[in-house]
């Protein structure tokens, strides 16, 4: 439960609390291999991710992925992300970031398009989920925006109210899904979008977690 009136953030998880660049690139090349699309750098990636993620294939092969054609990658894309995921660690600074913001007295939470039961144990297994009030992954198909979820999410937590809030995330689609529910956002660079991208967005953008944090103080003030 949230308390009335304080400051609140929605965390979003992978390229933001989870420092997972690698295994998600590398399982984006393995499921590009599958339709003959060269590998890309992760630069590349950067620069061309987008959120509906069919959108981003798109970009790249000319064309939207058949149905049949998403589904063959996407299982291709978690298969490859469940084993290389383990390599992957928090980044850097996040337990304490997380503890002193709950001992100022604010509340936080995550939001994820990481499915709900893979994440789960995934935050436990960190010894971080005492620090939210919710731990939210996405239910349902995957590849869309997380602005329905969002609008789910904030439904959910008592005493939080939208005007308060800061989503911290990695990508547009972060951003996008905080002004869908009257939030407000700030974007992270070490993650899924390079800062040219995330500039675009007409949000605040910063290099470190630290900062981010520091910018959701003062915007929920």
């Amino acid at each position: 439960m949230g308390k009335n009136g304080a400051a609140h953030i929605v965390w979003d998880w992978n390229g933001t609390l989870f420092h997972d660049n690698e295994a998600i690139i590398g399982a984006t090349n393995a499921a590009f291999a599958e339709l003959g699309i060269e590998p890309l750098t992760l630069e590349q990636y950067r620069a061309l991710y987008c959120v509906p993620v069919p959108k981003f294939y798109e970009r790249l092969i000319g064309r939207l992925p058949t149905d049949e054609e998403w589904e063959i990658m996407d299982g291709i894309f978690h298969r490859y992300y469940l084993e290389h995921r383990t390599a992957c660690e928090l980044t850097e600074g996040v337990p304490t970031l997380l503890a002193d913001w709950r001992s100022a007295g604010h509340s936080q939470s995550i939001l994820s398009m990481y499915g709900h039961e893979d994440l789960v144990p995934l935050v436990r297994g960190f010894g971080i989920e005492p620090h939210f009030i919710r731990v939210d992954g996405r239910t349902g198909p995957s590849g869309g925006s997380k602005a329905e979820h969002m609008v789910r999410h904030l439904g959910r937590l008592t005493g939080v109210e939208p005007s308060r809030v800061v989503v911290i995330g990695d990508a547009a689609d972060d951003a996008v899904s905080a002004r869908h529910v009257g939030a407000q956002a700030v974007l992270y660079t070490g993650g899924s979008h390079s800062r040219a991208s995330l500039e675009e967005v007409g949000v605040p953008v910063v290099d470190t977690l630290a900062e981010a944090v520091a910018e959701a103080e003062r915007l929920a003030a």
